[in-house]
C-alpha cells in the first residue's frame, strides 16, 4: 500500500511496510519474554518468600510463568508462518544475505553502526544486517520454548509433550538444560537495550517513522530513495 504525502518540500510515499501479524507478535513476544524472564528468575532464585501456608507464591509464578510461556510460543509460530504468507518485507528470505547486493547492504550497515560510515544503507525495511540478527533471535527463542517445554515434560508424559521438547532430554541431561535455559534468558535481555539502542540511533538517520512504524505499520520514504 503506497500513498503520497507532501512533507515540508520534499513528497514522500506512506508505505505499508510491517503488517498487522508482524506488529502483534513484536509486541506480544516483548511482553512474554519480560514476563517470562521475571517469573522464570524468581523459579530459578525466590527473592519473595511466603510467611503463610495461604500464601502460594511459587504456585503462581510457576502458572503465569506457564501461561505465557503459552503466549509466546504461538506468537513465534504467528511470526514463522507469517514469514511465508506475508509481504516481501516480513519474508523469510531477508534473513538471509546471500545475494550481492544483500552483502554489500549487510557490510554498509555494519559500518554505519561502528561509525565507519555516516550514512545506513537504503532500505524500506529491515536491513541485512537486521534480519540476519533477529534471525539469530528467533533461533534462540525456539531453543527457550524446546528447553522450557523439556523441563515441562517431566511432569507430563504423552505425544505432545514430548514433541514440544521432552525429545531434548535423550539428547541433554536435566540440569544441563536448566543451565542452558537460564543462561540464554540473559542472552535474550541482553539484546533489548541493544535494540532499543538501534533503534533511537536509526530513526533521526532513516527520518522515515522508524520508531512510529511499529505503531502504525507504515513507514514515510521519500520518492527519489523509493525509486532507488
Amino acid at each position: 500500500m503506497k500513498e503520497k504525502i507532501i512533507h515540508g518540500t520534499m513528497q514522500r510515499i506512506r508505505v505499508y511496510a510491517w503488517e498487522f501479524p508482524v506488529r502483534l507478535t513484536h509486541w506480544c513476544n516483548a511482553l512474554s519474554i519480560l514476563a517470562l524472564s521475571i517469573t522464570g528468575y524468581y523459579i530459578g532464585y525466590p527473592f519473595i518468600h511466603a510467611y503463610s501456608s495461604k500464601q502460594y507464591v511459587m504456585g503462581w509464578m510457576r502458572f503465569l510463568h506457564f501461561v505465557v510461556a503459552y503466549i509466546f510460543l504461538m506468537g513465534v509460530i504467528i511470526r514463522i508462518y507469517w514469514a511465508f504468507m506475508g509481504n516481501k518485507f516480513a519474508s523469510w528470505r531477508e534473513c538471509f544475505p546471500t545475494s550481492p547486493e544483500k552483502k554489500k547492504e549487510f557490510m554498509d550497515a555494519l559500518k554505519f553502526y561502528i561509525f565507519l560510515r555516516k550514512e545506513p544503507p537504503y532500505t524500506i525495511g529491515h536491513t541485512a544486517l537486521a534480519s540476519f540478527t533477529y534471525f539469530l533471535l528467533f533461533l534462540t527463542f525456539l531453543f527457550e520454548i524446546i528447553s522450557g517445554f523439556a523441563l515441562y515434560s517431566v511432569n507430563h508424559s504423552g505425544l505432545i509433550w514430548t514433541l514440544l521438547g521432552g525429545w531434548l532430554r535423550g539428547i541433554m541431561e536435566l540440569p544441563t538444560i536448566r543451565l542452558y535455559h537460564h543462561l540464554i534468558m540473559y542472552l535474550i535481555l541482553s539484546f533489548v537495550p541493544l535494540h532499543l539502542y538501534t533503534t533511537w540511533y536509526m530513526d533521526p538517520h532513516e527520518k522515515n517513522g522508524l520508531a512510529s512504524s511499529v505503531f502504525s505499520g507504515y513507514k514515510f520514504v521519500p520518492e527519489r530513495d523509493l525509486e532507488r
